[in-house]
């Protein structure tokens, strides 16, 4: 696995400092984007939390995941948390080591009270010692939040006093993006009140048998879900329950449990656990399978393969600033694309770090990740191989369209469209996931080779085999962070 090395640098350590007027929570930024272009150390409010201890739990609840790895938990992760400030809330993100683990927090415009919210992308300093002190804020403490060092304290620096230095292997890169795709196909499953948030929670394992951990599915039943052996209807599917153990930080303060997941199928499906909380929200997105990571899924390989979505998204990223809700419809009005060209260019988006998904809102929303689908698109190793066989010559389109002929070496694989538009592979990745995993290398370059002899008519993208897949990514590794953008080379 490809490592590279980056440096956080931090003005200073982050902290809760005791002052005259009280508590103080300084959370140091290292180097991010803004409207203003990139910054330092860039600052994105000051002011009051509402609700301190609740806050301060779900914080490490997000620290506790980037510190985490749940498949080979025996190597060592830990990443800083990505923060976002959308004008209106600030999000706080973060993945597990494993890349099989999500984590957001949203404080929302209730949770806080002081100036308004900037906006902007950075990573935030999450050491032990603020740990340690933020497992100490009580309910009745007042607290003031400062994410970045005000100007004053940026003039007396010379410069940055701490450095973190983490390896970053490249395949976390994708879960970023993999993420907003897998979520946007969620619906609303479950509401469960606190007492059974409670209840269900603190009923689930903490380690998985024999250190693996086991796929499940719950089912609603009045307002408690109970767990069924498979995916009878209406069940969701709960991919290693001990990976919501970060949760029980936050049981306390929890008003309630949102679960969120797609139609259960025969198949693990990744899904979404909310608790609600005080003017803030907690979500965990789980992967299908503890040792399968959200960069082997492959849901962003068609828009990434196709080059009138790569015109599309550019023109789409122009009329972005950071709003904490993305209209898929106003962006169509103001671009000119239909819905489809825009959500297509939105998943592209999300491959340079630029897009997420907000389960709870059913919307994108716009951060600001420093690398672009370039980078995302030569870390893929389905992708490469697609481009090879079309560079090689290796596909064939049979007359009428429907079917094509790709020859790797002495093998002839068939891809064949079927009247819904959905390609179907005879390669033995297609055989054994049926679509699970996006398309195959295969489809690929039967998509590209199609979208060029179309003209470049932007049917590509469509044309792409949805949910074929190929055995380019074996489990994934890495953490999210807006540094680790930076530190992944191609």
């Amino acid at each position: 696995m490809t490592q590279s090395a980056h440096a956080y640098a931090y003005l200073r350590p982050s902290a809760v400092l005791d002052g005259a007027d009280g508590r103080r929570l300084d959370l140091a930024t290292s180097g991010g984007a803004t409207p203003l272009g990139a910054a330092a150390n860039p600052r994105f409010f000051a002011g009051f939390l509402a609700d301190p201890a609740p806050a301060a739990a779900a914080l490490l609840a997000v620290a506790d995941v980037a510190a985490a790895r749940y498949y080979q938990p025996q190597l060592r992760a830990s990443l800083d948390p990505v923060v976002t400030a959308n004008g209106d809330r600030l999000r706080f993100e973060s993945f597990s080591g494993c890349c099989g683990v999500y984590a957001r927090l949203d404080v929302l415009g209730a949770g806080l009270d002081g100036d308004e919210i900037g906006h902007g992308t950075t990573n935030v300093d999450v050491n032990n010692p603020l740990r340690e002190a933020l497992t100490r804020i009580g309910p009745t403490d007042p607290l003031h939040l400062a994410v970045g060092p005000d100007a004053l304290e940026v003039t007396t620096f010379d410069g940055p006093l701490v450095e973190k230095k983490v390896p970053l292997p490249e395949r976390w890169l994708r879960g970023f993006a993999e993420t907003q795709v897998i979520a946007a196909g969620f619906e609303p499953r479950a509401e469960l009140p606190a007492a059974e948030a409670v209840r269900f929670l603190r009923s689930l394992p903490r380690a998985g048998r024999g250190g693996r951990a086991s796929v499940g599915w719950v089912v609603p039943s009045g307002k408690a879900l109970r767990p069924t052996t498979r995916p009878v209807p209406g069940a969701v599917c709960l991919p290693g329950p001990e990976r919501l153990a970060a949760l029980q930080r936050v049981l306390r303060h929890a008003l309630a449990l949102r679960v969120y997941g797609p139609v259960a199928t025969g198949e693990p499906t990744a899904s979404a656990w909310e608790a609600v909380l005080p003017g803030m929200r907690l979500t965990l997105t789980l992967s299908p399978n503890a040792a399968r990571g959200f960069s082997g899924e492959g849901g962003v390989l068609d828009s990434l393969a196709t080059a009138a979505v790569e015109r599309d998204a550019e023109l789409i990223a122009v009329l972005l600033a950071w709003e904490p809700r993305i209209e898929v419809g106003d962006l169509a009005a103001q671009s000119g694309l239909s819905p489809e060209r825009v959500r297509a260019a939105l998943t592209r988006l999300g491959t340079a770090g630029q897009i997420g998904y907000d389960t709870a809102e059913a919307a994108y929303f716009h951060r600001q990740l420093p690398y672009d689908a370039g980078r995302a698109e030569a870390a893929n190793p389905r992708l490469r191989a697609a481009r090879a066989l079309v560079e090689a010559g290796a596909v064939r389109l049979e007359e009428g369209g429907a079917t094509a002929v790709v020859t790797v070496d002495d093998h002839i694989q068939r891809v064949r469209r079927d009247e819904s538009g959905r390609l179907g592979c005879t390669c033995l990745w297609w055989g054994k996931y049926r679509g699970g995993r996006g398309p195959c290398k295969h489809a690929l370059a039967v998509g590209m080779v199609r979208e060029s002899a179309a003209g470049d008519s932007g049917a590509g993208a469509s044309a792409i085999g949805r949910g074929v897949s190929d055995a380019g990514d074996a489990p994934a590794a890495g953490a999210a962070g807006i540094a680790g953008a930076k530190g992944a080379g191609a």
